[in-house]
């Protein structure tokens, strides 16, 4: 069905011991979408995507990857077929050249697509005869996205894509997620990266110790958080400001801060009815978004 989440999860958990380190996660990630699942390190997105997978075994709960029980193992290859992972570590063989690792990673693919192999590797300046091992970090991960964007997947799970990447090579990188994603290629991406994550997600989950704490669009976040910065003639009483929507209060004096994540209006009509000596309302980046939902967490 075409319609069908891409990604979904019902109460997917993993515990080593006493540790919980992903807690009844619920996921549903659309097709045809750029996702991001963002968090802290340690917050438990390398192993969702290993269970995702099927290269970690859930503790409780179910998943479903492009149909695909995770959960059964013959359904967990067939899926795995129709999806280009990389991994946050990139491992290679470091024994082989670039040129080896190339030619045996495109061996395995159905799907492989030799011309775009040629420009990736041309645009990525990557040397043919270096071993793996002499490549540098950067050089390293710019081969493993090389291995992933040379095929058509249905879906691409990136873990931490820019890590080791200078400026001008995750530029490069968010452009080749938003034209894989321009084809039809539905990618789910990892990151701690806020900057890279606004630029090209449509959806943003953020995940703190193993929890979900968020689901939504960007433009939804974009469309309805606001920070309001008040001034007073008289210290303000915060309690007077707890409305619906109002994640948040800062006072310091006369001065008061609040992040709003809707009904925006209601806070700028209650500090005119105090006596506001100076009201601004200003959107809200994702950064500041995050921030305080894993401080509330």
């Amino acid at each position: 069905m075409t319609n069908q989440p891409v990604i979904f999860t019902q109460a997917l958990s993993k515990r080593y011991g006493q540790s919980a380190v992903v807690r009844e996660l619920n996921l549903s990630i659309e097709r045809n979408q750029i996702t991001a699942f963002l968090g802290r390190n340690g917050a438990g997105k390398s192993t969702t995507i290993k269970m995702l997978l099927g290269m970690t075994r859930p503790s409780a709960g179910s998943g479903t990857v492009l149909g695909k029980q995770i959960t059964n193992s013959q359904e967990s290859r067939e899926l795995r077929h129709r999806v280009a992972y990389v991994p946050e570590d990139k491992p290679l063989y470091s024994y082989m050249t670039v040129e080896q690792t190339i030619r045996f990673a495109s061996s395995f693919y159905a799907d492989w697509r030799p011309e775009v192999a040629r420009k990736l590797l041309r645009d990525c300046e990557l040397p043919l005869q270096r071993k793996v091992k002499m490549l540098s970090k950067g050089m390293r991960t710019k081969l493993a996205l090389l291995l992933a964007f040379a095929r058509r997947p249905d879906l691409l799970i990136l873990d931490e894509p820019s890590e080791g990447l200078d400026p001008v090579g995750t530029e490069y990188l968010l452009e080749l997620l938003v034209a894989q994603n321009a084809e039809g290629v539905s990618v789910f991406f990892s990151s701690h990266q806020i900057a890279e994550v606004e630029r090209v997600a449509d959806r943003v989950c953020i995940l703190d110790k193993g929890c979900l704490l968020m689901d939504a669009s960007l433009d939804q976040l974009r469309q309805f958080y606001r920070r309001i910065d008040l001034l007073f003639a008289a210290p303000p009483r915060e309690r007077e400001f707890q409305i619906p929507g109002v994640k948040r209060i800062d006072s310091s004096g006369l001065q008061m801060r609040i992040l709003a994540s809707g009904n925006a209006e209601a806070v700028v009509e209650k500090a005119h009815e105090l006596k506001a000596l100076s009201v601004e309302v200003v959107p809200v980046g994702l950064r500041d978004i995050f921030l305080h939902t894993v401080r509330e967490n």
